[in-house]
């Protein structure tokens, strides 16, 4: 099922054809140090991680992290959703890319269609997001994370990984 389509990108929900992209997405070093280990080490183990996180929120919220492929090459480049956690009283904009896609505006391409997505479908009004302070690739400015100046600052929450300290979260613009 897609999600959105934009210029360059589709975005689906995931299942577990997905499996051999998502064993090597989350074991890049830069997803490790981010987001943390998921313990996954074999394309059943990805298979499990996307029927039990993906897929069940779904299930239960109607939304969940999608993936994110490239529209004239249907390759998968990473991916993109919304996410209810229960440490947070918002839902959550999620996303992870592999490096090789790094620097080429994807995540904020597909960040905001993710938002407006989660506005029109879902009617959700505040979305924030969880921001590593010291994620070079979100830079070390917080009023520039994630390379958009054009967002809002960033505001601290009360939300710790233990993948990671300082973490930040900021409401996002909702994109229609």
């Amino acid at each position: 099922m897609h999600v959105a389509v934009t210029e360059r990108l589709i975005i689906r929900r995931l299942n577990t054809d997905d499996a051999p992209f998502i064993l090597r997405l989350v074991n890049e070093l830069s997803w490790l140090r981010h987001i943390g280990d998921k313990g996954v080490r074999t394309v059943g183990d990805a298979e499990r991680y996307i029927l039990n996180g993906p897929v069940m929120m779904y299930a239960d919220m109607g939304f969940g992290l999608y993936l994110v492929t490239l529209k004239e090459q249907h390759e998968p480049i990473g991916i993109c959703g919304l996410i209810k956690r229960e440490a947070l009283e918002n839902v959550d904009l999620g996303f992870a890319f592999a490096a090789d896609y790094w620097g080429k505006g994807y995540a904020y391409e597909s960040a905001a269609a993710t938002l407006a997505h989660g506005k029109t479908e879902f009617g959700l009004r505040t979305i924030v997001a969880i921001v590593a302070t010291d994620n070079a690739a979100c830079g070390r400015d917080p009023s520039s994370a994630c390379g958009r100046p054009d967002w809002p600052p960033i505001n601290p929450i009360p939300y710790h990984s233990p993948a990671r300290d300082g973490h930040c979260s900021r409401h996002l613009p909702q994109r229609a």
